[in-house]
């Protein structure tokens, strides 16, 4: 019988795409067991507790306990006030115990068995935990998008062993915030741009450009107006559908893409911080949130709009192009908002909330290197951070 590799695990945040991570490692429990492997969960923060097995050494969460931890989050409880149905052989603390106690098995685990920590959140909070597990030789996968966005001496802490770090599913990932470790619900997909950008550099290959429609919602958006629909219209719909966040000004400011665009061109070696980019808002600055309610920016702000955009939108046509909302990454700028787009490119072409992104190098230089796929899913986003985590499995003993 072939001996199962096991690797420990936290998942920090089971909202939406934490939710979907667990359910996908039961599912795959038979396909990692034909490859030697086992994911034994120790534990799963949510953002008031944690839920802990009893023994870190030798024990884990069962299936049915992480079946459990989804019946709870998914009916908007915490863990915290739902301990039932959770066994016997686990506890959950509370509050600032949380943690506390995901460092303090760190400590324990690191440097004997591994563990690996997931953070499924959206909280920039977690970035200080993140670096005492980096301390203790754990390894860590990011959906959450912020610890890699925070200022450069923190970027360059968790980055500082390669080897221990995945965050494929973090340029394409936005997330609704909700707390300290915040539940996630997740307009994003596990598009392995990381990874296409590591290959071409490590292949000697320098990267001169990278173009990105990273944004779902606003893929959508600028798809759908390109038709002749009003652009309050779409904006309502997209809310609608639930490609937006609660208040849609937080997709419309355009900051959530400066983050995923922050991230890549920090991958090509750029020392930028998030106020180092321009960056485009759909609205101006009168309608922002200190300013208008959101009931009075969906009735009122957003119908004056519409003329301003379907302007731009007849501008670009007459040029022969299409105006879409992405980041362009080339030193040293980095900026975000509406660029005019050949029809034809793989960018004008965009329908739908799919996201592509172009990278151009010496040997991609006319025709760039093209990655696209589905911009919205908890299911698609929670697979890319499963194989994250498969992929560190060699440095488990």
């Amino acid at each position: 019988m072939m001996r199962l590799k096991k690797i420990p695990l936290i998942l920090m945040g089971c909202g939406g795409v934490g939710q979907q991570l667990l359910q996908h490692i039961v599912t795959c429990r038979p396909l990692h067991a034909k490859h030697g492997l086992h994911l034994r969960v120790l534990g799963v923060c949510d953002s008031r507790s944690i839920l802990v097995t009893n023994d870190i050494f030798t024990a884990e969460l069962g299936d049915s306990s992480l079946h459990a931890v989804c019946r709870v989050k998914s009916s908007g409880a915490s863990l915290s006030a739902s301990s039932d149905g959770f066994g016997g052989d686990c506890q959950v603390l509370s509050d600032s115990e949380a943690p506390r106690k995901v460092v303090d098995i760190a400590g324990l685990l690191g440097r004997s068995t591994g563990l690996v920590v997931v953070d499924c959140s959206a909280s920039p909070e977690t970035v200080e935990v993140l670096k005492d597990i980096i301390d203790h030789g754990c390894c860590i996968v990011l959906a959450n998008k912020k610890p890699l966005t925070t200022e450069m001496k923190d970027y360059e802490k968790l980055l500082s062993n390669i080897r221990r770090i995945r965050y494929e599913s973090t340029p394409t990932s936005l997330c609704w915030e909700t707390g300290y470790i915040d539940d996630v619900v997740q307009v994003g997909a596990g598009l392995p741009v990381i990874s296409s950008i590591n290959r071409v550099l490590t292949s000697g290959d320098p990267i001169s450009r990278v173009v990105g429609s990273l944004s779902g919602t606003l893929g959508y958006v600028m798809s759908e107006v390109e038709d002749g629909k009003p652009f309050s219209q779409v904006v309502r719909a997209a809310k609608c559908l639930g490609y937006t966040e609660p208040d849609p000004r937080d997709d419309l400011s355009g900051m959530d893409v400066a983050r995923k665009a922050l991230i890549l061109a920090r991958l090509l070696g750029s020392q930028l911080d998030l106020s180092d980019i321009k960056v485009e808002s759909l609205y101006p600055d009168e309608m922002g949130s200190t300013a208008m309610s959101t009931e009075d920016f969906l009735q009122d702000g957003l119908a004056s709009l519409d003329v301003g955009i379907a302007e731009r939108i007849k501008v670009a046509a007459s040029n022969g192009c299409v105006l879409r909302y992405v980041c362009v990454v080339e030193e040293p700028r980095c900026q975000v908002g509406l660029q005019e787009l050949p029809k034809d490119s793989p960018l004008g072409r965009l329908r739908g909330s799919d996201n592509v992104v172009e990278i151009y190098s010496r040997c991609y230089k006319d025709s760039p290197l093209v990655i696209q796929g589905a911009g919205a899913g908890n299911d698609t986003t929670a697979a890319g951070v499963l194989a994250d985590i498969v992929d560190i499995q060699d440095l488990f003993k």
